[in-house]
């Protein structure tokens, strides 16, 4: 049975874990409104330029079709780019994301594909690298800072150029998708081929054209479309720190609590330990006393 000093060391130890975890929850509250509102004004654009290429799509048909639209009419090779995050201490938020990761690739596997993995995270890296080393060819770090176009443009341009050498027929991205502050769902997205909206019409509709552009609609698509690569992954990546920042918040707070039921149980311990000490002590002094 412990010592009443060493429930003193455990209860002292738990108390600065428990600072520890009250301090990283506070920073994550803190980083989690800038994050969700990065997030959340990034929505509106991914979704425009989404609607636009729609719209363009609709009046583009036959060989002059971009090949980021059309695809390269095989789905034999593909390539998938998990995100998470850098750090941990955040719940159950990156192991979802590669979760989903590895079933994806689970199942293009048992259709007889041919994968290969590009790693967003260390993360990501390091959940892949597990059971597919094999096929992980290239890793990135997010760093702590709010993702930029200066860090998506390089992973972008490396995607357009395996695509367009031939490398690969079909690009999917998987990713977090920030619902609310307790709520974060992976996400699997189709990056190239382009996937094109329904819908947009009225009743239900598909998109048509509603303007005359100028250029013609395969000019501004070819434009358009390899922007829109890195539109995506910036969008994935600011909608994984909202959602990681939620998620450790979330994870700090169950940890702070924990940490303070814990110290109630071991100094009730202690004093149910140091009271048996007492009385032991009390009955071998009146036991003396008696015997004299």
């Amino acid at each position: 049975m412990a010592s009443v000093k060493d429930m003193r060391t455990r209860i002292g130890s738990v108390k600065s874990t428990q600072k520890i975890t009250k301090a990283l929850q506070m920073v994550a509250a803190a980083k989690l409104r800038r994050a969700q509102q990065a997030a959340e004004a990034a929505r509106p654009y991914a979704r425009g330029m989404a609607k636009v290429i729609a719209n363009l799509a609709a009046g583009v048909s036959g060989p002059s079709a971009p090949p980021l639209l059309v695809g390269t009419g095989s789905d034999k090779r593909h390539l998938v780019i998990v995100a998470t995050s850098d750090r941990g201490l955040a719940g159950g938020f990156n192991s979802s994301i590669v979760r989903a990761a590895r079933e994806k690739i689970a199942a293009l596997n048992a259709q007889g594909k041919d994968v290969k993995i590009i790693a967003i995270g260390r993360k990501a890296r390091d959940g892949v690298r597990r059971a597919y080393a094999n096929r992980l060819i290239e890793t990135y770090e997010v760093g702590i800072k709010a993702p930029t176009f200066a860090l998506v443009k390089p992973i972008a341009q490396k995607v357009l150029d395996a695509y367009t050498n031939g490398e690969y027929d079909v690009v999917t991205l998987v990713h977090s998708s920030f619902k609310s502050v307790v709520s974060q769902s992976p996400r699997v997205l189709q990056l190239i081929p382009a996937q094109i909206e329904s819908g947009g019409g009225p009743s239900g509709q598909s998109a048509v054209p509603f303007y005359d552009y100028e250029p013609d609609e395969e000019s501004i698509l070819n434009e358009l479309l390899p922007q829109n690569i890195s539109v995506q992954l910036l969008t994935a990546l600011l909608e994984n720190q909202a959602g990681f920042f939620a998620s450790q918040m979330t994870a700090m707070d169950n940890a702070t609590r924990n940490a303070g039921d814990l110290i109630k149980a071991l100094t009730i311990q202690m004093n149910r330990t140091r009271q048996a000490q007492i009385t032991k002590e009390l009955i071998e002094i009146i036991s003396g006393a008696a015997a004299v």
